[in-house]
C-alpha cells in the first residue's frame, strides 16, 4: 500500500498518448515472520522501485538541468537533459517551446531554443539563434512566439518573433540594447517586455570600421607556383609588411606567365570586413587580376572597392583588378557579406610583366575579441599602441579547436580548487569609448571529452578609468555546455584603450567545487571575449509596450505608454525580472526605485500605476500569481515603509486585501524562482504546494518551528501554512531546483530542472510494512563526514580506511524482553535525544515510554563508528571503530550497554592493535559466547587477531583457535558450532577470503572450495533453512570489480550477472515471496536474493538494493540524500529471523518429511501394541500359563574402569584455553 500522501492518480501509467511509463512487478517480498523490519543505511530519501524512469541519480550540481514530468507514484521524473537551464517554457501549437542558457537539449544542439513534441518525445532545433533565451510568450491566434533574451539572431538583437511558418520574424524595432527577462501579453492584448535595457535597437559597428587587424603572422602561409628566386619564393614575406617597399625578403613572386596563389590556415575564425593589398612592381612585375576563396565554404567573395584610376566605386568577384601605378600605395577591397571563415586563398590569374606577385596583405574586421591564444590578438605589427592581448597564469595549455571556433586554452587544476590556481586576464583593443555588450564565449564540451571535469568559473571586469561603475559585478557562469555558448556579461559603459587604461576582463576558478565534479581534476577553458558596441533609441529603462496590431515603432509614442512611463520614473541601472499579467492589471517586479514604487508595482487597465503598499525594500527576482495570492520571491526581508516583518526574500501579496503576509518567517537567502505543484499529504485529494528554489540554506525559525537546514529548495504547504519538512507526518522528499513548469493538458504538467526525489523522507533509517515508514527519530550526518557525488560507500580496501566515509546508520537491532520495547541504531550520525540533546552514533528508541530517544552520552568519542550490534539476553555489544570510557574503563573497538538498566556494563578488556575496527559482533546459539571479527590484534593482553571470543558467562576474552590472521570483513553462524568468516584473512599464513571456524574442535579452516573466490569477501549469508548453503558477495583482486556466489553443498557456482565497476555490496539477504517466479538452479521460485550496498546494474545506474532471482538482477529500493549524493542501504534489521518461513502457513520440506515419518512410526507402533495384545489374548484363552525365571545381578557382569584411565580420557577434551 502506498503512503497516503502520493498523488492522486488514476491506475493507468500513462500521463499522455507518448509519454507512458511501465509499472514494475511488487517484489512480494515476505515479511508476515519476520516481525518488526528496520532499513538502515545513508540516504534522506527511499522509494519502493515501481515504475521505469524511476532512479536514484541526484541533482545536478553543475548548472545542467532537465525537463520534468511526475510519475504516478508521485516522483520526479527526468525526459530529456539540458547542458544548462531551462529558464521558459510555453505551449505553441501542439508544441513545447523551451528557452534557456543550454546549446544542447536532448544530445541535439540547440542553442538557446528549440521545440519539444510531446506526442513522440523529439527535440526539434530552432536553428540561427546564439545566445540565451529568458523568456518566451507563445500566441497560438497570432501564430507567433515573442522570444526574449540576450542573444543575437537575424537582424534583431535581445527580441525577436518565431512564426509558426518556422522562421523568424524581426519586430519592428530590431530588439533592444540589452537583455530582455520577461514578456507578458496585457489585458489591452499589448505586449509588455522587461529587461535591463535603455533603448530599443541593435548593435551597430564602431565609427571607424575595419578597425582590428586579423593576425596573419601566426596563419600557416603557403604558395602554388611560387618562385625559385631566393628571396622572392617565401610566401610569409608579404605578411606585416606596410611600407609597400619591392626587393628580396620583402616581395613575394609567382614563377614566369604562370597563374598561382597564396594561402593562409588559421587556428581560429574570423568575419573580415576588409582586405588590404599591396601590388609589387619587382621588376616590371605584378598582379593583374585575383579572387579571393573563403573556407571552409570554398566561396568566392564578392568585394567593393574604389577604381583608383577614376575614383569610382566598383564591385568584383573572380577577377578582382589591382592596380599597378606606382603611385597607389595599396588598394582596399570591403567584402559585401559577413562571412566565416578559417582560411583563405588569393589566386591570381592575370599579370603584369613576367608574372604575378605581392608586396603585403593585410586583413581587418569590425568584431572586437581578445582571444586567451595570444597567437590569435592582434599583430605586433598592427597599426595600434594598444593591441588586444591576454595574459595567463597557471598550467594553461593549447587545445585544439575540434567543432569550435577557435583553439583556446585549458587549464587541468588539482580538487579542491583554489580561487588562484589559474587566471586569464583579457585585453581588447577598444578603439572608442561607449556602451558595450560584452560577451564571453565558451567551447563546448563534448568536442574535448571533458563535461563531467568542467565546472564553474568567476569572471570580473575593469570597464572605465573612473566613475561609479568602473568595474563589473562578479559572474559566476558555468562550463559545462555541450556545444559553443557565449554569456553576456555586462551591458554598460567601457572607456577605449589608451597608455594609461586597459578595459579588461579577468577569469578564475570559483574556488572548492568538490561535491558538483566527480574525479580528482577540475578542468576550466578559455577561449575570447568578445565587446560590441550598442547603438540604441534611448528613452526607455527597464519597460516596453508593443502594439502588435502597429506595423511600425514610434518613438514619440513613448508618452502614451503607461509602462513606458513607469519605466522612466526609476532610477539608473533599474532592470525588471518578472511580468505577470491578470484581467485587470499587470504585475512588474525587479530591481527598481522611484519616489511611488520600490521594486515591485502593478499598473490596472486604466493605466494607472498601483503600489502595492509602496513595495519591497529589495529587488524581486521571480513571481508566481494564485488566484488573488501573488508570491515574490528575491532579496528583501520586509515591505518598503517596514511595516510587515517576517518578509525575508520570500513574501504572499494579497490583491483583495492588499496586503503583505510572510511565509513563516521566510529563508536566510535569494529566491531565484517559484515555482507551483501538488502533493498529496492527506486521505483527501490533492492539494497545491508552492516551491522556492534560490540561494539559501536555511528555513528561518517562525512559532513552534525551529530553522531547519535546506539545500537552496523548499516546500511550502498552503493548507497548513508550513514548511513541508516542518511536518509532523510521512512526507516525501524534494530536493534540487526547480526552474518553471509547464501545464500541458489536465493530467500532465511538465517542469524545467533537477530535482531528487523520493516517496518517504527518512534520514539513514526507515520501517518496512506495506511500504517504508519513519521511525521517530531525526537523524543527520554528522558535520565530520565529507560528501562526495559518488555517496560515502567505498570498496573495502582495509577496514579502517571504509570507515573514515561512513555516514548515516549502518546497523539496527530490536530488543523486547520483560515489557520493554527498544529499537537500537548505530552508525556515524548525530540525532536529537528526547531530553534536547545530541546523540552521536549510536541511539536507542523506548518503544514502552513513549518512543523516548537516549544516547550514550559524552564517555563515548565523537568520531566512533558503529558497524555491528548484537544482543545477547540484556546486554547490546556494539562493535566498530569506538573509542571512549565506560564506568572508568577503556573502550576500544566493543562496547557492552545493558538495555535493562539503561547503563554501560563492566566493559570486556579494549582490543588493541595498529587501527582496531569491528566489523562483525555474532552471538553463538544457544550459548553467552559473542564473538568479534574485525581488524585487530589483541584482546586486553592476550593474544587474538581477527576474531576473538567474548565469554559472557567468566566476562573473559578466549582466542578460538590459533590459525587465522588477517581482516574480517563479515560473519554468520551456519549452525551452532560453525562459525563462517569472510575478508582479506590468511589460515596458518596463507591466504583464504572465506574461512570456517569448527568451535567443537577449535580450528580454522579455508572453507569448502574457497580457494574459487576472486577476492575478498565483504557480505555472506545463508542460501536455505539448513545454513549449509551460503551466498557471498566481495572485490576481485583482479580488477577491483563485484562478484557474486553461491556454495550449494558441493561447488561454488557464480551468479552469472555483471555489475557495474562502481558497486559495492554491504550486504545479503535471502528472503521468501508471497508469489513465484521462474525456478532457477540458483535460486528456487519462491525465494529472492536481497543485495544491499549502492549496486550499479548495467543500464540502469545505480540501486541501493536489489533483487536477484536466480536468473536477473532488478532494483527494489532507491535512496538519495539532500546534498546531491546517491544514498546507500546498509542493511535490513528484523526481528524475528524467519527468512524461509513463508505466511501462508507452510513449512520447510524437512519438518514436513519429520511430520509424516512420525505418523508413520505411530501407525506401526499401534499395529504391533494391537498384534501382541491379539496374542495374549489368544494365549491366555488356550491355557498357557508363564514359566519361572531365574534373576541374575545386572550389575555383576559391568566393567569397572581404571581410574588412570577415566583421568586419561577426560583430558583428551576440549584444550584448554588461555584467557584473562
Amino acid at each position: 500500500m502506498s503512503p497516503s500522501w502520493l498523488l492522486t492518480l488514476t491506475s493507468l501509467a500513462s500521463l499522455s498518448g507518448a509519454i507512458t511509463f511501465n509499472s514494475i512487478p511488487d517484489a512480494d517480498l515476505d515479511t508476515s515472520q519476520l516481525g518488526r523490519v528496520g532499513i538502515a543505511g545513508d540516504f534522506s530519501g527511499i522509494s519502493l522501485y515501481q515504475f521505469e524512469g524511476q532512479t536514484e541519480q541526484p541533482f545536478n550540481t553543475n548548472g545542467s538541468e532537465q525537463l520534468l514530468t511526475r510519475l504516478p507514484n508521485g516522483l520526479f521524473v527526468s525526459l530529456l537533459e539540458a547542458d544548462a537551464s531551462i529558464q521558459t517554457m510555453c505551449m505553441f501549437q501542439g508544441q513545447v517551446i523551451l528557452g534557456g542558457n543550454f546549446t544542447g537539449l536532448g544530445g541535439v544542439q540547440s542553442p538557446g531554443i528549440a521545440s519539444f513534441d510531446p506526442n513522440t518525445s523529439t527535440v526539434t532545433p530552432i536553428a540561427n539563434l546564439s545566445g540565451q533565451v529568458n523568456s518566451l510568450l507563445c500566441d497560438d491566434s497570432a501564430g507567433k512566439v515573442y522570444v526574449g533574451g540576450s542573444f543575437r539572431t537575424a537582424d534583431s538583437t535581445n527580441a525577436i518573433t518565431w512564426l509558426s511558418s518556422k522562421s523568424w520574424a524581426s519586430l519592428p524595432f530590431a530588439g533592444f540594447n540589452g537583455p530582455v527577462n520577461s514578456i507578458t501579453k496585457a489585458p489591452s492584448g499589448h505586449i509588455i517586455f522587461g529587461g535591463s535595457f535603455t533603448g530599443l535597437g541593435n548593435t551597430s559597428t564602431p565609427r571607424t570600421p575595419d578597425g582590428q587587424v586579423i593576425n596573419l603572422s601566426t596563419a600557416t602561409i603557403e604558395a602554388d607556383q611560387g618562385t625559385s628566386a631566393a628571396g622572392f619564393n617565401d610566401p610569409k614575406n608579404i605578411v606585416c609588411k606596410t611600407d609597400g617597399a619591392d626587393g628580396a625578403g620583402n616581395t613575394w613572386l609567382l614563377q614566369d606567365n604562370t597563374p598561382g596563389a597564396w594561402r593562409a590556415t588559421f587556428n581560429f575564425g574570423f568575419e573580415p570586413t576588409k582586405l588590404r593589398l599591396w601590388n609589387t612592381h619587382q621588376d616590371g612585375r605584378g598582379t593583374r587580376t585575383w579572387r579571393f576563396t573563403a573556407q571552409p565554404i570554398n566561396g568566392i567573395m564578392n568585394f567593393t572597392y574604389i577604381d583608383p584610376a577614376t575614383n569610382e566605386n566598383r564591385t568584383c568577384t573572380s577577377e578582382c583588378p589591382l592596380s599597378n601605378d606606382p603611385s597607389v600605395k595599396f588598394q582596399d577591397f570591403h567584402f559585401v557579406n559577413r562571412v566565416g571563415m578559417n582560411a583563405f586563398r588569393i589566386d591570381v590569374s592575370a599579370w603584369y610583366g613576367n608574372g604575378g606577385g605581392l608586396d603585403g596583405i593585410e586583413l581587418f574586421q569590425d568584431d572586437i575579441f581578445a582571444f586567451a591564444v595570444n597567437d590569435f590578438n592582434e599583430p605586433s605589427c598592427a597599426n595600434t599602441s594598444t593591441p588586444s592581448t591576454a595574459t595567463a597564469t597557471g598550467p594553461w595549455t593549447v587545445t585544439q579547436s575540434g567543432q569550435s571556433n577557435s583553439q583556446y586554452l585549458s587549464a587541468q587544476l588539482s580538487k579542491p580548487v583554489a580561487s588562484d590556481a589559474a587566471s586569464i586576464v583579457f585585453y581588447p583593443d577598444i578603439r572608442e569609448s561607449g556602451e558595450y555588450i560584452i560577451k564571453l564565449y565558451t567551447p563546448g564540451c563534448r568536442q574535448d571529452n571533458t563535461c563531467l571535469s568542467r565546472g564553474q568559473i568567476s569572471v570580473s571586469g575593469t570597464l572605465t578609468a573612473t566613475g561609479a561603475n568602473r568595474t563589473m559585478d562578479p559572474r559566476i557562469l558555468y562550463q559545462t555546455n555541450e556545444f559553443d555558448k557565449y554569456d553576456q556579461l555586462h551591458i554598460g559603459s567601457v572607456d577605449a584603450s589608451s597608455s594609461s587604461f586597459r578595459p579588461s576582463i579577468t577569469m578564475t576558478p570559483v574556488p572548492g567545487q568538490s561535491q558538483s565534479i566527480p574525479g580528482n581534476d577540475f578542468i576550466m577553458v578559455a577561449q575570447r571575449v568578445g565587446f560590441e558596441l550598442i547603438n540604441s533609441t534611448g528613452g526607455l529603462n527597464g519597460l516596453f509596450e508593443y502594439d502588435p496590431s502597429r506595423a511600425t515603432v514610434d518613438t514619440s509614442d513613448f508618452s502614451s505608454s503607461a509602462f513606458i512611463k513607469l519605466g522612466s520614473s526609476f532610477s539608473n541601472n533599474s532592470a525588471v525580472a518578472s511580468l505577470i499579467a491578470t484581467n485587470d492589471r499587470t504585475y512588474v517586479g525587479g530591481n527598481f526605485t522611484s519616489d511611488d514604487v520600490h521594486n515591485i508595482a502593478a499598473i490596472d487597465n486604466s493605466g494607472k500605476t498601483v503600489a502595492l503598499s509602496g513595495g519591497l525594500n529589495g529587488e524581486v527576482l521571480s513571481m508566481y500569481l494564485d488566484g488573488n495570492q501573488l508570491f515574490v520571491g528575491g532579496r528583501f526581508n520586509n515591505t518598503r515603509d517596514e511595516s510587515t516583518a517576517g518578509l525575508t526574500n520570500v513574501a504572499v501579496y494579497d490583491s483583495s486585501s492588499n496586503a503583505w503576509t510572510p511565509l513563516g518567517a521566510g529563508v536566510d537567502g535569494a529566491v531565484t524562482s517559484i515555482v507551483p505543484t501538488t502533493l498529496n499529504l492527506s486521505d483527501s485529494a490533492t492539494e497545491d504546494v508552492i516551491t522556492l528554489t534560490g540561494d539559501f540554506t536555511h528555513l528561518l525559525a517562525f512559532g513552534d518551528n525551529e530553522a531547519a537546514e535546506t539545500s537552496g529548495f523548499a516546500v511550502w504547504v498552503k493548507s497548513q501554512s508550513n514548511w513541508l519538512q516542518n511536518l509532523d507526518t510521512p512526507v516525501p522528499l524534494l530536493a534540487g531546483i526547480l526552474s518553471t513548469s509547464l501545464r500541458v493538458s489536465d493530467n500532465q504538467t511538465l517542469y524545467a530542472g533537477s530535482i531528487s526525489s523520493q516517496v518517504l523522507r527518512a534520514n539513514g533509517a526507515a520501517t518496512l510494512s506495506n511500504g517504508f515508514g519513519n521511525f521517530p527519530i531525526n537523524i543527520q550526518t554528522p558535520a565530520s563526514v565529507s560528501s562526495s557525488s559518488e555517496g560515502n560507500l567505498s570498496k573495502r580496501a582495509s577496514l579502517l580506511n571504509s570507515t573514515e566515509t561512513v555516514a548515516g546508520v549502518v546497523a539496527g537491532a530490536f530488543y523486547e524482553s520483560d515489557g520493554r520495547n527498544v529499537t537500537v541504531l548505530g552508525g556515524h550520525f548525530t540525532a536529537n535525544a528526547s531530553n534536547g540533546s545530541t546523540i552521536y552514533n549510536l541511539a536507542f528508541i523506548d518503544g514502552a515510554d513513549s518512543n523516548t530517544v537516549t544516547g550514550l552520552g559524552p564517555e563515548i568519542s565523537e568520531d566512533s563508528v558503529f558497524l555491528s550490534l548484537a544482543i545477547q539476553g540484556d546486554v547490546l555489544y556494539a562493535g566498530g571503530r569506538v573509542n571512549g570510557t565506560a564506568r572508568g574503563s577503556s573502550v576500544n573497538g566493543l562496547l557492552s550497554y545493558s538495555l535493562s538498566s539503561k547503563s554501560f556494563n563492566t566493559q570486556p578488556p579494549p582490543l588493541a592493535g595498529d587501527s582496531v575496527v569491528v566489523s562483525s559482533v555474532n552471538v553463538r546459539p544457544n550459548t553467552g559466547d559473542v564473538y568479534v571479527g574485525g581488524s585487530f590484534d589483541r584482546a586486553g593482553s592476550l593474544p587474538c587477531p581477527s576474531v576473538c571470543l567474548f565469554s559472557t558467562g567468566s566476562s573473559q576474552w578466549n582466542r578460538p583457535g590459533f590459525e587465522l590472521g588477517g581482516d574480517v570483513n563479515c560473519m554468520m553462524w551456519s549452525s551452532n558450532s560453525v562459525l563462517l568468516a569472510g575478508g582479506n584473512l590468511t589460515i596458518n599464513n596463507t591466504a583464504v577470503f572465506l574461512a570456517s571456524y569448527d568451535a567443537s574442535g577449535a580450528h580454522w579452516s579455508e572453507f569448502s572450495g574457497a580457494s574459487q573466490l576472486p577476492g575478498p569477501v565483504s557480505a555472506l549469508t545463508a542460501a536455505n533453512s539448513e545454513r549449509n548453503q551460503v551466498w557471498v558477495a566481495g572485490t576481485q583482486s583482479s580488477n577491483g570489480s563485484t562478484y557474486l556466489m553461491k556454495y550449494d553443498g558441493s561447488s561454488w557456482r557464480s551468479a552469472g550477472i555483471a555489475l557495474d565497476q562502481s558497486t559495492v555490496v554491504s550486504s545479503l539477504q535471502m528472503f521468501t515471496i508471497t508469489g513465484s517466479h521462474d525456478s532457477s538452479d540458483l535460486i528456487a521460485s519462491n525465494q529472492v536474493l536481497l543485495i544491499t550496498g549502492s549496486i550499479g546494474i548495467p543500464g540502469f545506474g545505480t540501486a541501493s538494493s536489489a533483487i536477484f532471482n536466480g536468473t536477473t538482477i532488478r532494483p527494489y529500493a532507491l535512496t538519495s540524500n539532500v546534498d546531491s549524493t546517491t544514498g546507500s542501504i546498509s542493511r535490513i534489521f528484523v526481528q524475528n529471523e524467519n527468512f524461509f518461513t513463508s505466511s501462508g502457513g507452510g513449512m520447510p520440506l524437512v519438518f514436513v518429511a519429520l511430520i509424516g515419518l512420525a505418523i508413520s512410526l505411530g501407525l506401526m507402533v499401534l499395529i504391533v501394541l494391537a498384534g501382541l495384545a491379539l496374542d495374549r489374548y489368544r494365549k491366555k484363552r488356550e491355557g498357557y500359563i508363564p514359566a519361572p525365571t531365574s534373576m541374575f545381578d545386572r550389575g555383576s557382569g559391568m566393567q569397572r574402569i581404571p581410574p588412570a584411565e577415566l583421568l586419561h580420557s577426560l583430558s583428551q577434551g576440549r584444550p584448554g584455553a588461555p584467557h584473562v
